[in-house]
């Protein structure tokens, strides 16, 4: 089906996204839509196309986003990570969404990953326009997540952390790698992230747009909770749940997803 580019304005920064249609809607008709995002250090292109694909051939409208300072949207310095802000652009897009005269206002849902499977199950807690959500993968527990780097890296990484934030100017923060291997500092350092990560680049893509990002973000990472929105959640949530997650621990995030009074749980333990 033809996807549609958009932009849309979010506090001053403009927002690059997709628009697909359902598929067999009628002229005047309207559809369910799902708004997508992608995990830490995602954008789009890297397979938000596939999902919204298939949601579309399941008569779905769907919108998937590049947050601000990301892919083709707009914003500096270029790869920051805030999950406010991030949380704000899903406001955006999905505020955006239920305003299209092809959408159901009533029938939208939002799909995130890793990261943003964190953001989404907080956003189906506290926005009144979500009536459902898939939670891929999710980020739910800061400090787990922090362990998994490993305790050689955790010095450094505070530290050049603690630069950024007191010490850099906006246009040239300090910078830490997105990926490394296992023992260097990056944020994400387990076995498997390099291959993996690198294997939803698009064909003929060989490397990420933005490899460092600023490194403010790592003292904020182990008081990051979005699990704990779970509970509050009064719409169906599915938490789609890796067994064998090296980044995001599968163990705190069952506890979570046990708590949300519409959730179900579908655990794969393949790898």
């Amino acid at each position: 089906m033809q996807r549609e580019d958009i932009k849309i304005p979010c506090e001053g920064e403009i927002l690059d996204a997709w628009l697909y249609p359902a598929a067999g809607s009628s002229a005047g008709s309207q559809s369910p839509a799902i708004v997508l995002g992608h995990g830490l250090g995602g954008v789009k292109d890297m397979r938000l196309d596939a999902y919204c694909e298939r949601f579309s051939q399941a008569g779905f409208v769907c919108v998937a986003f590049d947050y601000r300072y990301w892919g083709k949207s707009s914003g500096k310095p270029r790869g920051l990570i805030d999950v406010e802000l991030q949380v704000e652009d899903w406001n955006t897009m999905i505020d955006y969404v239920s305003k299209l005269p092809q959408v159901d206002s009533q029938r939208i849902g939002i799909f995130g990953s890793s990261f943003s499977g964190g953001h989404v199950i907080r956003l189906a807690a506290t926005n009144p326009l979500v009536r459902a959500t898939v939670s891929q993968c999710p980020f739910t527990d800061g400090l787990a997540s922090a362990w998994k780097v490993g305790l050689l890296p955790l010095p450094k990484l505070a530290m050049l952390s603690l630069w950024d934030m007191f010490f850099s100017s906006k246009d040239e923060p300090v910078r830490v790698p997105l990926l490394g291997k296992p023992g260097e500092a990056a944020l994400l350092n387990s076995p498997d992230c390099v291959a993996g990560c690198r294997s939803l680049l698009p064909p003929g893509v060989d490397k990420f747009d933005i490899e460092a990002v600023p490194a403010r973000l790592v003292l904020h990472f182990p008081f990051l909770y979005p699990g704990s929105y779970a509970r509050r959640v009064q719409t169906p949530i599915l938490f789609a749940i890796c067994g064998s997650d090296s980044v995001a621990p599968p163990g705190p995030t069952l506890s979570y997803a046990r708590q949300a009074p519409k959730g179900v749980i579908q655990i794969n333990n393949e790898v």
